[in-house]
């Protein structure tokens, strides 16, 4: 394929853009792969590029059900940050936080990483002690925060009210190498890469049942026919209890709405990520100048795509006070999408019952942060049958107890 660089630009707006190729091949299958991935988000993109990358397995074939990114990849609300409490937590996040800062290079693919920095606002007391103990934490991971002073926070927010009578800022743990990327640029700078190293992306091609024999991985039966593969990585967010099923097992996760919206734009008037977990509300401006809010999810198991009024109200009634700037903007778009949740709110990178069935899941509303540290880790995985990335979060800790609980850091505000 060819090298994006700014002499390929200046060469074909020569020739009036007609020498660009499709950023990745759209295939039939095979019959035979020696890795299958469902589902091509980011997660699952990642997953196949590092198999190819860094360990040389690129019979792989991606299969997408709708089309690539579609899901929860395109979804999101883009934050990226790695400031978690348990060392399994942070481990996993940094590694991603520190991938997203190569990933244009790496991919030759601009997926428009901003290291703008991110703000974890502390409204309560619980929340002043809660973050100091993360920033001690982050410490001694060689995760780089600090806990600031409500000035401090003025001064890097310029428009926020510090001294709200309900949701007054005390101050604010602060990740300033965290930040946000484009999510679909994400996706299709992967699934370029993937493209290239001679894998398949197929999209539309749904996974109806999953063949097993003398308890080991067969293939798959899909809509475009039945495939055989020697291991399988199963990479699905909210669906994830229903390809289990198709295996033959479950897994301990719910799945439940997520919603966000944005505002019309208007001029730069925020140059950092803000989170408020106490009104579980966060916002950052986009590129175009749309404030991008998100919010809490639904309180009940659900596979809806749109956003629910009452949350919305919530949310944007508690940032006003804390923004009062954004009081007369108006809503240009809403959305939900389905995410997957785990008891300790940590996700699932394991083995499975079935030999050489591989799962990822259980992201909750944090998936799009992890994407590169989760693909990096899942291929090891596969391709290894065990990452020092991965130990952690194996299915077997909810049988023995043994769990990473995340619910402050990870179970509202991402």
């Amino acid at each position: 394929m060819k090298r994006y660089s700014v002499f390929a630009v200046a060469r074909e707006a020569l020739r009036y853009h007609q020498g660009w190729g499709r950023a990745w091949r759209s295939p039939e299958p095979k019959k035979k792969y020696e890795a299958i991935i469902i589902g091509a988000g980011g997660h699952g993109l990642a997953t196949a590029y590092y198999l190819g990358k860094n360990h040389g397995l690129k019979n792989v074939a991606i299969l997408e059900k709708g089309w690539l990114g579609g899901g929860n990849t395109g979804r999101n609300t883009t934050i990226i940050r790695s400031n978690y409490l348990q060392d399994a937590s942070a481990a996993i996040y940094e590694k991603a936080r520190s991938l997203y800062e190569t990933m244009s290079q790496d991919l030759n693919y601009n997926v428009m990483f901003s290291p703008r920095g991110v703000m974890m606002l502390a409204q309560t007391q619980h929340e002043i002690r809660g973050y100091k103990r993360t920033a001690h934490a982050n410490a001694l991971q060689g995760v780089s925060t600090e806990f600031i002073t409500p000035d401090r926070v003025k001064s890097l927010v310029p428009i926020i009210n510090i001294d709200g009578p309900r949701y007054p800022v005390l101050g604010a743990l602060w990740q300033p190498r965290g930040g946000t990327a484009r999510h679909d640029a994400v996706a299709w700078g992967y699934a370029r890469a993937c493209s290239e190293m001679g894998m398949d992306v197929i999209q539309q091609c749904e996974v109806t049942g999953i063949r097993r024999q003398n308890g080991q991985v067969q293939g798959v039966e899909t809509s475009k026919g039945s495939i055989d593969c020697e291991k399988l990585g199963i990479v699905v967010a909210g669906h994830t209890g229903v390809l289990a099923d198709m295996a033959g097992f479950r897994m301990p996760i719910e799945s439940v709405a997520l919603q966000a919206l944005v505002s019309e734009p208007i001029k730069p008037c925020m140059d950092v990520v803000v989170m408020a977990n106490t009104v579980h509300g966060y916002m950052s401006q986009s590129d175009k100048g749309e404030m991008v809010i998100g919010g809490g999810a639904d309180g009940f198991n659900n596979y809806t795509q749109r956003g629910s009024f009452h949350h919305v109200e919530e949310t944007v009634r508690a940032l006003i006070e804390t923004f009062p700037i954004i009081s007369r903007l108006k809503m240009l778009r809403w959305w939900g999408g389905i995410v997957d949740m785990t008891g300790d709110r940590s996700p699932i990178l394991s083995t499975t019952p079935v030999k050489n069935i591989f799962i990822n899941c259980g992201w909750g509303t944090g998936g799009f942060k992890a994407i590169p540290g989760s693909g990096w880790a899942m291929a090891e995985l596969m391709a290894k049958g065990h990452s020092s990335l991965t130990e952690e979060f194996g299915l077997n800790r909810f049988k023995e107890g043994k769990f990473i609980d995340e619910s402050v850091a990870a179970g509202v505000a991402h």
